[in-house]
């Protein structure tokens, strides 16, 4: 397996430490958000140094398998990976309660002194936050439970429809604590509906049934986009990155100003709050899911397995939901969006759907094409329909009788197989990277929308 060089190891470790002792040492703007870059480095290190060293273990456990875009290999690759990172990942958020939430336990021996107040400090003069606590410890339960769910997945390898409303289990604890909380069940109405909703509109109890959505879907959404090296890890990573850029326009960082209104959040500092809290998920986040991706690129030496699918969705519903900017999360999953809409023929079982949809590979030349779902039976009205409507726009190939017309076979709808159809047939790195490059591409159409097109259906500043 790949090890990271010591030279790379030899850098970042004194890099953690200078990130972590600096609040100790000196003044900062974000000493918490310091102290979690600092544990996000050594997230990653220790990420890629456990994962060849716990893979063998793994093996022997029989969780392994093999590359079936590698079929002249026989070479056993270890699974369920995601959980090596998961279990990184939470320690780590673990060990952090006590770094989070310093200010507040010191605040009576070390009181702030009059001259020194500053909206961030106002923070801490406030009583002990255990709404803030309860909400960051229920957050880590529903991404404890949802590794625990997406491991019993890898063990037990449940169907497709079976497996879509597990989140739902997983994000219980938060959406307790939210309720119990007194959270926010209202939106903000466009401008072209105020006349009827007016500018708020209070959701009650379908609020809820939305986060369970988001939740739903972000785990999901990975996990159906998935089959070829990298491309899991590869797709979270930049997510997670993507969240990261938007949480620090909301910082109100010196070189764009001394004022505290500086940045996104116009001086709001619970708007501040939200995105820090964001933050101190996923940068620890992108830190284990770069790690696992240096060993699952192509070619993949583990595999990650619905474990990190699982424990990454979760995460990624976790920071919207609390930060309270789900629309501006749902932007960076387009291409999860726009795979699951293509997917639902298959999901629910209007169009056969194989256990692995994964591009078909030439033996000769390694190159990959679409896969295919073969008709034991001529499909119904509507799947039928359906299938010649996404064939009329390339996104899947279908196979007729010459004679009766039925279909016989249609490609596997996935954006996987539709790529290959626009692209023709083409090797695996390369169809992962156009795939990435789609996702990062995807990311900045959402940074133009979230803070450029906003504006025609929404005013103020649209915090």
């Amino acid at each position: 397996m790949r090890r990271v060089p010591l030279l790379v190891v030899a850098s970042l470790v004194p890099a953690a430490g200078w990130l972590i002792a600096q609040p100790f040492v000196s003044k900062v703007p974000f000493p918490v958000l310091s102290i979690s870059a600092g544990f996000a480095i050594l997230a990653f290190i220790w990420t890629a140094h456990l994962i060849p060293l716990l893979g063998p273990s793994f093996v022997r456990a029989n969780l392994k398998g093999r590359d079936l875009l590698k079929p002249n290999s026989n070479v056993d690759i270890p699974e369920s990976q995601g959980l090596v990172a998961a279990g990184v990942y939470i320690l780590l958020l673990t060990i952090f309660v006590p770094f989070l939430f310093a200010d507040s336990l010191r605040r009576v021996s070390a009181p702030v002194k009059e001259e020194d107040t500053t909206p961030l400090l106002e923070i801490t003069r406030q009583p002990f936050p255990h709404q803030q606590m309860s909400a960051y410890l229920s957050a880590l339960l529903s991404i404890y439970t949802a590794t625990f769910l997406g491991f019993l997945d890898d063990v037990f390898d449940i169907r497709w429809r079976h497996k879509l409303p597990i989140p739902i289990i997983a994000s219980i604890p938060l959406l307790i604590v939210y309720f119990a909380d007194g959270g926010l069940t209202s939106i903000v109405v466009p401008k072209p509906l105020r006349p009827y909703f007016g500018q708020l509109l209070d959701l009650g109890a379908l609020y809820y049934v939305y986060m369970t959505m988001v939740s739903t879907f972000c785990t999901n959404g990975i996990n159906i986009l998935a089959g070829i090296n990298g491309l899991e890890a590869g797709q979270a990573l930049i997510i997670a990155v993507s969240v990261v850029i938007n949480d620090l326009l909301y910082l109100p960082w010196r070189f764009v100003g001394a004022e505290w209104s500086a940045g996104m959040a116009h001086g709001s500092a619970a708007l501040v709050e939200r995105h820090l809290l964001s933050l101190y998920f996923m940068l620890p986040l992108a830190a284990v899911c770069a790690a696992l991706l240096y060993h699952n690129r192509f070619p993949a030496q583990v595999f990650p397995g619905d474990t990190l699918c699982y424990f990454a969705g979760m995460s990624f519903a976790v920071v919207g939901i609390l930060g309270h900017f789900s629309k501006t999360l749902l932007l960076f999953f387009v291409p999860q969006a726009f795979n699951f809409v293509l997917s639902a023929p298959q999901l629910f079982g209007l169009v056969p759907c194989p256990r692995h949809r994964v591009p078909s590979v030439n033996r000769k030349t390694l190159l990959l094409s679409p896969s295919v779902a073969v008709f034991e039976r001529p499909p119904s009205g509507l799947g039928a329909l359906i299938l010649r409507l996404l064939a009329l726009f390339r996104l899947t190939r279908l196979t007729v009788h010459p004679k009766s017309g039925v279909i016989m076979e249609a490609t596997n709808l996935t954006l996987i197989n539709a790529t290959l159809l626009w692209t023709g047939p083409m090797r695996e790195y390369t169809l992962v990277n156009i795939l990435l490059l789609l996702q990062v591409a995807s990311s900045v159409a959402a940074f133009a929308v979230r803070y450029g097109l906003a504006s025609l259906v929404y005013d103020g500043d649209r915090r």
